[in-house]
Order: C-alpha cells, then structure tokens, then sequence
C-alpha cells in the first residue's frame, strides 16, 4: 500500500461505498466469479483471495435475509470494494503494469480494518450455522 495512502483508499471507498445501494447487490453477487479471477491472476490482489470469499458470502447471506446482523454501513463499504476491484479505471488505471492494482489493494486493505468485527462474527455465525447442518 506504499503507492496509495490511507487518505486515499478511504476517499475512494467512501466515494464507492456512498453510491451503493441494495439492489446493487444482486449485480455484485452476479459478478463474484469476474472479481474472483481478478484477484487470483494478480499478485497484489491475491492475498486477499480468503477475505473476499468471505465478503462475498456475507453480502450473498445479507441479500438472501439470512443474516442482517450487521449495519448497512458495514455492508456498503465491502460492497463499494468489491465494485471498485472490479473497476478498471479507478484511481490508478488497471492497465498500468505492475501499479494498476496498488489502489485496488490499497482499498480492500482499508475496508477489511474497517469491517474486520463484522466479518469475525459473521465468520463465527456461518461457522455456527455448517455446524449445526451437520448435526
């Protein structure tokens, strides 16, 4: 994150994260396997391959009303994230070889410290929840 500051990734996060709505989510949802494959075909990116499996599987519990214990808040900045890896004229262009993904980086960097609580318990409620299916 040395190429874009915490100044930066916050405005951009807020600037996509303030434009998400809910029906914007069926969209995302719909495009996981796109934003999926950015992410493992690029080395700044894939770090974050777990978290974003995991926001992904909030956001589709959160659409499906199966768990809504977590403000909107929380799910309109992974939401705004997601939208803006998928951009590929963000801040710092996609194209631009080996930079182009140090903004993409940067801001889901920034919203994981941001919802990193609501994810932890999200993560322990799906646990919860696999593990009383099996039973």
């Amino acid at each position: 994150m040395a190429w874009i500051s915490d100044k930066a990734a916050a405005s951009q996060l807020k600037e996509q994260s303030d434009k998400v709505r809910r029906t914007d989510l069926e969209d995302l949802l719909e495009r996981q396997k796109t934003i999926e494959e950015k992410v493992r075909d690029s080395g700044r990116l894939r770090r974050f391959s777990t978290d974003i499996r995991l926001m992904f599987s909030l956001i589709r519990d959160y659409w499906y009303g199966h768990y809504r214990a977590i403000p909107w808040k929380a799910i309109a900045a992974i939401a705004g994230a997601l939208l803006y890896v998928l951009n590929p004229l963000d801040l710092i262009p996609d194209l631009i070889f080996g930079f182009g993904l140090l903004d993409d980086a940067g801001v889901v960097a920034l919203c994981l410290k941001l919802v990193e609580s609501d994810l932890h318990r999200y993560a322990a409620w799906k646990e919860l929840q696999q593990a009383t299916k099996t039973d």
